[in-house]
C-alpha cells in the first residue's frame, strides 16, 4: 500500500477524494479568522473532501465538496487545508 505525504487541498487532482489531515492555523489575524471559519464549515481532520470543479483559466476558485455540501474556495483559502489522497 502506497502512502502519501499531505498536500495542500488546491493541489489535489480534480475528482479525487482526499482526507483532511491538518488545517494550518496562521498567526496573521485575518488568515487566522478565515481558517477558523473553514473549520466551522467542516474542513476538519478526518473529513473526506473532493475538488469537483475548477474555474478556467487559472483554476481559481475551486468548487470543493466536504460532506454533502459544496463550497467555492480560492486557492489561497484551500492552501491552509492539508489532505492525503484517499
Amino acid at each position: 500500500m502506497r502512502t502519501y505525504d499531505p498536500l495542500p487541498l488546491h493541489l489535489l487532482p480534480e475528482d479525487q477524494w482526499g482526507i483532511v489531515t491538518d488545517v494550518s492555523i496562521p498567526f496573521d489575524t485575518e488568515d487566522h479568522d478565515l481558517v477558523l471559519r473553514l473549520m466551522e464549515l467542516g474542513f476538519v481532520p478526518g473529513e473526506r473532501v473532493r475538488i469537483i470543479a475548477e474555474a478556467k483559466p487559472g483554476h481559481d476558485p475551486l468548487a470543493v465538496r466536504v460532506g454533502n455540501t459544496t463550497f467555492a474556495l480560492r486557492k489561497r483559502e484551500a492552501s491552509f487545508i492539508l489532505v492525503k489522497p484517499a
